[in-house]
């Protein structure tokens, strides 16, 4: 017994119903056409990843029960051929104040027009950027269906991370566990989620096939590298990351039972972690712009380190040509900086212009002179000069059209190391999850590298050498008011992204006084965040539904137990 199966690892949107439709008819029939009988599409692929409150409108899912239903029959001249679909099936019954689900995250099994089986997903993971409970029920049963001769389980995505849904589809007579899902990346992902399957399928003696989603959706973004595994947990295939694909293998029945069979070409390479991050960036950005339909992105280029990864980025998700770079200097910029921003956007060939905003920010001032008389000069001058190119930004993007990209990143979203209207003003926060010295590090790896073509050596050297400033007042550097970045970032990366204690960090090396200003900074400043553009989440620990602190809030860990 042999049977040929297929993955179609796709790149769906939200809410395009016939679209995704579409694209799941003409992936079974590419499949069928090489002699596969057994599709996997990706978790809730009718719908798109994560339709979020979509899923509560009942003509949503009423619709998306209509795609299934449309699939069906367009396929009903399909010979043998079996197709598992991922969609949002039933209701819920609401008022203004309580909602009683009965909605589910399922799987269909069709064949030769009809719906055979439907399977509701078990567990429903409510953690990170997951927030599935508020939207599904947890389903009861198991899925086992036959296809080319082959039992198959169906289980979705968070099923196969515990032992209860896989050890049930085997005793209902499964011999091989068919996995569709929808993980969002985060830099290490991928190794974990093979890792896990590998004990899943060890614990449960059966290969398993891991069916996954590819693309980007607002802040997150999927990754594909579909794969398959032996019973014994070793690698059979895997899907190349971050690409569309329709991927093949085959499942042959022996004496010991049934093992997947795919050419050791159908592994694909290892690749590095930057290569990764860079290719999850590039499709957030290609794929938030392209999906909402803005022509083109513009940005502010400063000369610094955080809006030159920005338009590397841009260019290699874009193209050059639809990729804007505006320098606006004021009177603290210094000649290196606007020297290397026509460098870089030289070097990439997009368009550049310079509007001084001299003239504007003395008008403020002028405007100002009797309120602020008698006054120094402090971050309010400072924010003025953000402000005023945040509003030079976003009336081209009114103007002209395209979304203007901000450049901030982690480390400052984190510390408030941002203007509100002014740098943070903007559509998409490209770099909003990098903490700064990964900003570096990537810098210096796209240097290195164009996996794109479109351009060596991006980004001018001196960009990466300088000390990082603001240029807001004469001789600044970021050091002026945050630690050094290498242990600012230590210290974030443990209290903000692993929830470790300042006790803890404390005890890690990190001086007191540091560790408690650091945060205070993060306290303090979530209300600026709050009002901060949607970015791309490459971190399991995000600016964003990862982090859900109140604004209004008296906690303080440095201050041990409340006393009344």
């Amino acid at each position: 017994m042999t049977l040929k199966l297929a993955i179609a690892q796709l790149n769906f949107v939200v809410g395009d119903l016939a679209g995704n439709a579409r694209k799941i008819v003409d992936a079974a029939r590419q499949a069928h056409a090489e002699g596969a009988r057994l599709l996997l599409t990706p978790e809730l692929s009718i719908a798109g990843y994560a339709a979020e409150d979509l899923f509560l409108r009942p003509a949503f899912t009423e619709d998306c029960d209509d795609a299934v239903k449309g699939i069906a029959a367009a396929l009903a001249d399909l010979k043998d051929m079996v197709v598992v679909v991922g969609h949002p099936t039933g209701g819920s019954l609401r008022s203004r104040s309580v909602a009683v689900q009965m909605r589910y995250n399922a799987a269909s099994v069709i064949k030769e027009g009809r719906i055979l089986e439907t399977y509701a997903k078990r567990e429903l993971p409510n953690y990170q950027v997951f927030d599935e409970r508020r939207y599904f029920t947890p389903g009861q049963g198991t899925c086992v269906f036959e296809a080319g001769g082959v039992s198959v389980g169906v289980l979705i995505c968070e099923d196969a991370w515990f032992d209860e849904p896989a050890e049930l589809a085997r005793a209902a007579g499964a011999e091989v566990l068919a996995v569709i899902n929808a993980s969002p990346y985060h830099v290490g992902k991928e190794g974990e989620r093979v890792a896990r399957m590998a004990d899943r399928a060890r614990a449960v003696g059966l290969p398993l096939i891991y069916a996954h989603l590819v693309g980007g959706q607002d802040e997150v973004v999927f990754d594909g590298a579909s794969f398959a595994l032996q019973a014994d947990g070793a690698l059979a295939m895997q899907a190349e990351s971050f690409k569309e694909s329709l991927v093949f293998m085959q499942l042959e029945r022996s004496p010991q039972g049934v093992g997947v069979v795919a050419a050791p070409s159908a592994i694909a390479a290892p690749r590095e972690a930057e290569a990764q991050l860079w290719d999850a960036l590039v499709l957030g950005v290609r794929d938030y712009i392209g999906k909402n339909g803005f022509p083109g992105a513009i940005l502010g280029l400063s000369g610094g380190i955080d809006s030159a990864l920005v338009l590397a980025i841009a260019v290699d998700a874009l193209g050059k040509d639809k990729v804007r770079a505006v320098m606006m200097p004021s009177p603290y910029t210094a000649d290196i900086s606007w020297i290397d921003a026509r460098e870089m956007a030289t070097r990439l060939g997009v368009r550049y212009d310079e509007i001084s905003i001299k003239h504007t920010f003395e008008s403020f001032k002028g405007a100002l002179i009797e309120e602020f008389k008698g006054l120094p000069e402090d971050t309010a001058e400072e924010n003025i000069q953000a402000r005023i190119r945040g509003t030079l930004l976003m009336a081209l993007s009114n103007k002209f059209g395209s979304i203007v990209l901000t450049t901030g990143n982690k480390s400052e979203m984190a510390t408030g190391y941002c203007t509100l209207y002014g740098d943070m003003a903007g559509g998409f926060a490209v770099i909003k999850d990098l903490l700064k010295t990964t900003v570096f590090a990537l810098a210096r790896w796209r240097n290195a590298h164009d996996p794109y073509g479109t351009g060596a050596s991006p980004i001018p050297e001196r960009i990466i050498t300088r000390p990082p400033s603001a240029e807001l007042r004469p001789d600044q550097t970021d050091q002026d008011s945050l630690p050094p970045y290498d242990v600012l970032d230590g210290i974030l990366a443990r209290y903000m992204q692993d929830d470790e204690g300042i006790d803890e960090i404390i005890a890690a090396g990190y001086e007191r006084a540091v560790v408690e200003r650091v945060a205070r900074l993060i306290k303090i400043n979530e209300y600026k965040r709050r009002q901060a553009p949607v970015g791309i989440r490459v971190t399991h620990r995000s600016f964003g539904k990862d982090w859900r602190y109140p604004i209004t809030s008296k906690f303080n860990e440095t201050a041990g137990a409340q006393k009344p």
